[in-house]
């Protein structure tokens, strides 16, 4: 046996069990030798009821059942009776069950004998079959590509943690060199004039778009908080590219077969220089032997300054500057370069994408950049902030499969079951008690807002949830775990881009009083290039509407600033569309308002902003059309749905599976799952 205990017989159901805690009375005994005749010794019978007592226990004893088969009379055989021995009395001596017991033993309760089941139904318990008890019966197992994750090595937290390894000191060491290679600091005697920094070892394993080690990275931060503002420290912005231009190139880049490439810029921000004098402490590890107490004057940006990213983007800027590149007017983080031929290059930081129609001048700029700083190209862009890019002949695939399984992963809902809508249908509930401890609600939010990237089906569930990070109750993190829960189960969902004819359009609608708090109403829009989307949003609108036109009106305000940036862009890259973009609502009274002055009587009370409306349509900057509401794809950006209108409208967004073989094979995305004709482009 496997258990450690007494193997018990219950005589009345015929049930033996192991248990760990048990009483032996020795006086009693539940086999007697009953004949009918002297000669007669091959039967015996039972005799009941048996007194034993289990003692209870506070903690519960597992019980291994078997059955035990029924014993009469005529089936007991010789050798069975053979084998028994009973114990013998001299007369006149007293029985066994006359002798009084011990007082702990006889105050303890005698137990009910359990109800006998006489039912003529055979159940698994009567045969004998047990089975565990599924504790964990809702986990349901994940069959990904991805499951080797969980895998990776511990990431240290401290320096004494990771000096005690080989390939931590290394990256610590490579790091470091770099450092004094750059002229970083200057080592300076400490005074009481200074605001002295402190800085830390942050340590990271970087991993590719499969999930494999990449590499070890060990990076000096300063200590930021340390700072203050307008003594080592003034301006601190620094801009990005906007995720509707990156989404924008990646659809120009297929639909034109352009160039694309992706770099990375070694240890970017300390290229940058300082303008304010910043002191910082030694590293830790790497104190100077001659002067342990100096301190160190920096001369370039580091990691964790509060100006080191606008003094990266400055640097930068001047280098494109000279290489004959220009910035955008729309989208500042953008730079073109028109002769000889047209490269675009767009910038997030240190990451950095090149692409252009011809691919050897966007080499050329690649080495031309990696002369000014220490740039590497990775190729044909795969990975780019944590969205994976496949690109086959038949299209691009924009995915953030990684990201979600490391967020199922964190927060514990790999074995959840999955359902087929982001968001219930009815409202959250209000009046539900309040989180004692909000943290996993923020942060999970926190992250799931990132994931709204390449998951347009989630941004209305998203900003939902987003609305009460100030105060979340449990209806609230009921809402979130759903959320995770649709995650769960369209892991692989991501944006398909294809060619197709580049026609601009918009899709505009609005929730009227949707918000039962503050009757708010909820705008959606989603605009498309050809079949490609680009951009889309859910947002609440700032004040309350008093009609559904007025609601209609003001979400038609903002997809039309949204068509503005993306004209002006367009203009700068040098790109003419054929015709006005369009832009479809489902609500003819908005439309009228929007073309006809004679409307504005009965809208004094909207804001002068949201007529710039009419202005654009009289310039024929962009056309309004009506389009119904079964037709209304925005409709998804605006309120909950039903399962089968939701996975419709998903479809038509270009959300497809973006199963991939993760090291690249290059074949038709449509064909990785054809099975799901819902989640079809």
């Amino acid at each position: 046996m496997n258990h450690s205990g007494y193997r018990c017989l219950d005589p009345v159901t015929g049930r033996v069990f192991t248990s760990r805690h048990v009483i032996f009375h020795e006086d009693h005994f539940p086999f007697t030798v009953s004949s009918s005749s002297p000669s007669s010794s091959s039967s015996f019978t039972f005799q009941f009821p048996i007194k034993l007592t289990f003692l209870q226990s506070s903690s519960p004893t597992r019980e291994v059942c078997t059955s035990l088969p029924p014993v009469s009379p005529s089936s007991a055989s010789p050798q069975l009776n053979s084998s028994l021995s009973l114990p013998s009395f001299p007369p006149g001596s007293p029985s066994p069950s006359d002798s009084p017991l011990p007082s702990s033993i006889a105050s303890l309760p005698s137990p009910a004998p359990p109800p006998q089941n006489t039912h003529s139904m055979v159940t698994r318990s009567k045969n004998g079959i047990t089975k565990p008890k599924a504790l964990f019966a809702t986990q349901h197992p994940i069959s990904s590509s991805l499951d080797h994750l969980s895998l990776f090595p511990t990431t240290p937290t401290t320096y004494k943690q990771a000096v005690k390894s080989k390939v931590w000191q290394d990256a610590m060491q490579a790091e470091f060199d770099a450092l004094l290679k750059t002229n970083t600091w200057t080592l300076v005697p400490p005074s009481s004039s200074q605001n002295i920094v402190g800085c830390k070892w942050v340590y990271r394993i970087k991993h590719t778009a499969d999930g494999s080690v990449e590499r070890y990275k060990a990076r000096l931060v300063a200590k930021g908080f340390h700072q203050q503002e307008g003594l080592d420290y003034t301006e601190t912005f620094s801009p990005v590219a906007k995720p509707v231009t990156i989404r924008l190139f990646l659809s120009l880049a297929v639909q034109f077969d352009w160039f694309l490439n992706q770099l990375d810029v070694s240890n970017a921000f300390l290229h940058g220089s300082l303008k304010e004098d910043v002191f910082m402490e030694q590293p830790p590890g790497f104190l100077d032997s001659t002067t342990p107490h100096y301190v160190c004057k920096l001369n370039r940006s580091l990691y964790g300054l509060k100006q080191a990213p606008r003094a990266w983007y400055e640097e930068l800027f001047h280098s494109l500057l000279q290489l004959g590149f220009r910035s955008s007017q729309a989208d500042s983080s953008l730079f073109i370069k028109n002769a000889p031929y047209l490269v675009f290059i767009l910038v997030y930081v240190d990451d950095i994408l090149v692409t252009g129609r011809s691919s050897l001048a966007c080499h050329q700029v690649i080495k031309q950049l990696s002369s000014i700083f220490p740039v590497k190209d990775l190729g044909p862009v795969h990975y780019f902030l944590g969205l994976e890019v496949h690109r086959s002949s038949q299209g691009l695939a924009l995915s953030q499969t990684k990201y979600a399984y490391d967020l199922l992963q964190r927060t514990d809902f790999l074995g959840a079951k999955p359902c087929s809508t982001p968001l219930g249908s009815s409202k959250l509930d209000l009046d539900s008690p309040a989180l004692s401890d909000p943290t996993f609600y923020r942060s999970t939010v926190g992250a799931l807002q990132y994931l709204t990237w390449t998951r347009p089906d989630l941004a209305f569930a998203v900003n939902q949830v987003c609305q009460h990070m100030h105060n979340p109750r449990e209806s609230h993190l009921a809402a979130v775990k759903r959320i995770l829960r649709y995650l769960k189960g369209t892991l692989h969902l991501g944006l398909w881009f294809k060619k197709g004819q580049p026609l601009l359009q918009a899709f505009s609608n609005a929730d009227w009083a949707g918000c039962p708090v503050d009757r708010r109403s909820t705008s959606g829009l989603c605009v498309f290039l050809g079949p490609n989307l680009l951009s889309w949003s859910a947002k609440k609108q700032t004040t309350v509407a008093r009609s559904s036109t007025e609601a209609e009106y003001r979400s038609v305000a903002l997809a039309a600033a949204e068509l503005v940036y993306l004209a002006k862009l367009f203009k700068d890259i040098g790109f003419f569309l054929g015709t006005p973009p369009l832009l479809w609502v489902d609500n003819q009274s908005a439309i009228s308002l929007a073309s006809n002055p004679v409307f504005h009587a009965r809208t004094k009370h909207v804001e002068v902003d949201y007529h710039f409306t009419r202005e654009l349509v009289q310039n024929g900057s962009f056309r309004l059309h009506y389009v119904c509401s079964s037709n209304q794809l925005a409709d998804i950006f605006t309120k909950s749905l039903s399962s089968s209108r939701f996975v419709y409208l998903r479809s038509k967004l270009s959300v497809c599976d973006t199963t991939f073989s993760l090291r690249g094979a290059d074949r038709d995305i449509s064909r990785s799952n054809p099975s799901r004709s819902s989640q079809s482009c």
